[in-house]
């Protein structure tokens, strides 16, 4: 079994400034967000579509912008209604206590799909063209992310075989047993995995609103999968049918998915 590496988590300090690791990761994501739209711009539909409906460089920086402020807000709101709600019921102006921590997936990407709307309505393009457009860009983001939570020693693994060569000893945990890294799982499947599969699946022709499709399916199974390895929070624990709280919301993502796929089949193929 392995020690975990016990790294810093402040990457740069000068004086009273500190740059964290975490921060890091986060301009990382952003950087390759931007990078990754750049090249999407090049794929179909986007690269051929005609005077007034097409893409450009200014819709990719606006993108990151608005999903920033989406994945921030929604990410709070739906970590303090997903997994603390009688909390931050009686300590409402918690909620906006953002620099204690506390951030969930899920409702960051339904503030995203807020966000996107917004700028669907905004540029009057299709909501689901938007959602196509973005979809293949994000899993480097969450993979960027996966990397904070393995340097901040958070998020760790459930207990894991003491024969198992990779399971690692988090100090952080209050135990000396091996567990599951499972911020380097998530890492390579809704991380890496994700983004090749994407990537290669949007890189040809699809109909409005499958690769949109392909990413709900995705993110959600591969999330089911790591969280059979992923410590549940401690004050949830888990939930009914043996699962957790990042599984039951993973069900609806893969329900969605499936459904808008479906959908997208179904609808006349126009140019």
């Amino acid at each position: 079994m392995l020690m975990y590496p016990q790294i810093d988590p402040v990457a740069i300090q000068i004086g009273p400034i500190a740059v964290h690791w975490y921060g890091i990761t986060y301009l990382v994501a952003f950087a390759a967000f931007m990078l990754l739209g750049i090249l999407r711009l090049r794929h179909e539909p986007y690269a051929s579509m005609p005077e007034g409906r097409g893409w450009s460089r200014r819709d990719v920086e606006d993108i990151l912008f608005l999903g920033v402020a989406g994945v921030i807000a929604g990410g709070r709101l739906g970590y303090c209604l997903f997994y603390k709600p009688g909390y931050y019921l009686s300590h409402p102006l918690e909620v906006f206590f953002i620099w204690q921590g506390g951030m969930s997936f899920h409702g960051g990407m339904l503030g995203v799909f807020v966000a996107m709307l917004w700028f669907a309505r905004s540029r009057r393009k299709p909501w689901l063209e938007v959602t196509d457009f973005i979809a293949p860009c994000v899993p480097t983001g969450l993979a960027a992310g996966r990397v904070g939570n393995f340097i901040n020693g958070e998020l760790w693994g459930r207990f894991s075989s003491p024969d198992l060569p990779w399971g690692m000893v988090f100090p952080q945990s209050g135990s000396a047993m091996p567990r599951h890294p499972s911020q380097v799982y998530q890492f390579l499947l809704e991380g890496l995995l994700l983004f090749v599969l994407l990537w290669l699946y949007a890189r040809r022709p699809r109909l409005r609103g499958e690769v949109s499709a392909a990413f709900l399916v995705g993110y959600g199974s591969f999330r089911f999968i790591a969280e059979y390895f992923r410590e549940p929070d401690d004050f949830l624990g888990i939930l009914t049918l043996g699962m957790s709280m990042g599984q039951w919301l993973s069900l609806p993502m893969v329900a969605a998915g499936v459904a808008l796929w479906a959908w997208a089949r179904r609808q006349p193929q126009t140019p």
